[in-house]
Formats: C-alpha cells, structure tokens, sequence
C-alpha cells in the first residue's frame, strides 16, 4: 500500500487537487492501484484560526508515514508575509531533502506552442533545478535599511555534495530514461567562486557517463537557444535560481502553467508533487482554474510510486483533452475546472 499526504492548499490549489483527487480515486475504485489517501488541512485557514502552519512532528510524520506528497498551490492575501507558504512548502523541501526539482516540457499540442512552426515532437525534455541550495537559502541580510544608504547581500551557498549529487541524478535520469544529451548551465565566466564549483563538478561527473552526449551552456546562452532550437535538447540541469526561470519559460512554450507539472525528489524517500502555478485568489470558487497542471502532477507522482503504466495513461487522457478542446477557457476550452476533471476521469 502506498500511502499519500494530500495538502490541498489556497486559493484555486484546493479546487484542482480535488480533480487530481478525483483521478487518483478513479485508479482506486476501477484499478485497485494499493494507494491511500490522507488529507491535511495546513493552509491559510488553519494559519488563521490556529496560528499554526506546519504542525509540531509533521516531518517526521510524513518522512515515517508516508510514500507521497501531493501539495496544491499556497498562498492567501489573509496572510501578507505569506509566512504559512514559506513554512509548509520550504520547511517539506529543506525538511525532507528534497534536493531535485524536476519539471518536464513537453509539448501536447502544436496550437500552444508561441513558437513558429514547432511540432509536438521539437519541445521534449526536462529540466532538473538544484532544490535546496544556491540563493533560494535565506543567508543573507540588510544594513542601514530603509534609509538611501541601505546595503542588501544574498548569499549564494553551494556545496560539492550538493552540486554533485543533482548532476549525478540527471545523469542517471538521462541514462535510465534513454535519453542521450545532457546540458548543463550556470554562470561561471561572471561567479568564478560559486559556478565554478558548478563547473568542475560537472567535468568531474560527466566523465563517468560517457554514453551520454553532455555539454555546458552560460544561462544567458541556454535560455537564447531554448527559444531558437528547443529540439536540441533531452536532459538541462541547473541551480536553484535559474532552474526555477528556465522552468517557468519551459512552460510557456508548451501552452503555460496551466500545463505544468512537478516532482520534489530525494530518490528512496518520500518526496513531494506539486502543480507550480499559483494559488490566484481572485479565482477561487469560479470553477474556472485549469486542474489539468495537477493532474499531470499526479502522473508524475504514480510513476514514481512504481506504477509507469498509469502514469502513462493520465498523460493520453491529458493530451487527448487537450487536443479536443475538452479545456478550461485558457487553453481555449470552454469546461470548468469540475467538467475538466469529470472528462478526464470518464477517459480513465
């Protein structure tokens, strides 16, 4: 039996992870797929009544407990620091060690592509952005602030272990998944001490894959060439920071976040699944948010649990809703985010 911590969220992240639920379920009931389900109410309401965010043992609840997170967006105009966000969602991340972040691009239908003239078949791949180092870290601080003469540092923390073992994960990722070329990217010609590190580390790893084709690209350079030629690649892998902007730019070439799964690793442990739009309170209740982001999370999700041939079948259902219109208005649909969810679910 599998078991899954679901962690509805905010805002328009309880309405889809009540769709991807609701696929989830269908897997249950019709499949008998050994899976259970078990909902926590950590969000902005319980922030609000409680004071509370994530509870006392949570960690080593779900580390002990469970097989799978499946966590909607957060986030609540209520809360203005959005205190409870950076709790629940870093304190899983930096918590559990979930050190890889992968976010695949991958192109369902030629009409969502921004791009000229690009087929299905031209935006393929996956980008693995370092999860719980680099900038993102919180090192930092202000002197003299508020005042003109104010001085703000962010430190970038990088460590060889951490560095090396993100590259060993997209290696073995390509190698598992028959992928043949890897890039990696940073910026080490402009942060010689930071990227440097990135670079040596990659020419050290890399020579231990000498059946994948591996490159180094600056990031002012990859991101050039994801919009020229995105066929060129399989497998990116990258730091904390730009992994999160190339991410949110490989979305955008494959129809947007509305269409963007992703997986929060540490191989052999219990991980985490997200959709990575936001909470977007002014839609909540609508039933109008895209859930079909959610769902593909939870393909992510099934494949990782060791069930490939469902994760597979939420793709085709995904992919074939997509191509039929059978969409919210964002994608040129005319479904609520119900009616998408029931389509989906009546195709499984």
């Amino acid at each position: 039996m599998k078991r899954i911590a679901v962690i509805p969220g905010d805002g328009i992240g309880v309405e889809v992870t009540a769709e991807a639920v609701k696929v989830l379920h269908v897997f249950m009931d019709r499949r008998s797929l050994p899976l259970e389900l078990v909902t926590f109410d950590w969000g902005a309401d319980k922030y609000l009544r409680e004071g509370i965010s994530l509870p006392e043992g949570a960690l080593e609840m779900l580390r002990r407990d469970f097989h799978a997170i499946l966590i909607g967006a957060l986030g609540d105009p209520r809360v203005p620091s959005n205190q409870h966000a950076a709790d629940i969602l870093l304190g899983i991340r930096f918590g559990l060690d979930l050190y890889a972040n992968q976010r695949p691009v991958k192109l369902l239908d030629a009409r969502l592509c921004p791009l000229k003239d690009r087929v299905e078949c031209d935006l393929n791949f996956v980008i693995f952005r370092e999860n719980t180092e680099g900038l993102y870290v919180g090192v930092g601080g202000n002197f003299k602030r508020g005042s003109e003469d104010e001085v703000a540092l962010q430190e970038d923390v990088n460590t060889r272990r951490g560095v090396e073992r993100i590259l060993v994960h997209a290696f073995e990722y390509a190698r598992g998944h028959g992928r043949r070329r890897l890039c990696m990217s940073d910026k080490s010609n402009a942060m010689p001490h930071a990227h440097g590190l990135w670079k040596r580390t990659f020419d050290d790893v890399r020579k231990r894959y000498p059946d994948i084709e591996s490159r180094h690209l600056y990031i002012d350079t990859l991101t050039m060439e994801m919009v020229r030629d995105p066929a060129q690649f399989d497998v990116i892998v990258t730091c904390n920071l730009f992994g999160d902007i190339l991410s949110d730019l490989g979305a955008q070439l494959v129809g947007g976040l509305g269409l963007a799964p992703s997986a929060n690793l540490h191989p052999g442990r219990t991980s985490m699944f997200e959709p990575v739009h936001g909470s977007a309170p002014s839609l909540a209740g609508e039933n109008l948010a895209n859930p079909l982001a959610a769902i593909l999370t939870v393909g992510m999700m099934l494949e990782n649990l060791g069930f490939p041939e469902a994760a597979r079948d939420v793709e085709r259902a995904v992919t074939e809703a997509v191509r039929s219109d059978q969409t919210t208005p964002d994608l040129g649909g005319k479904l609520g985010t119900r009616e998408v969810g029931d389509w989906i679910c009546s195709r499984l």
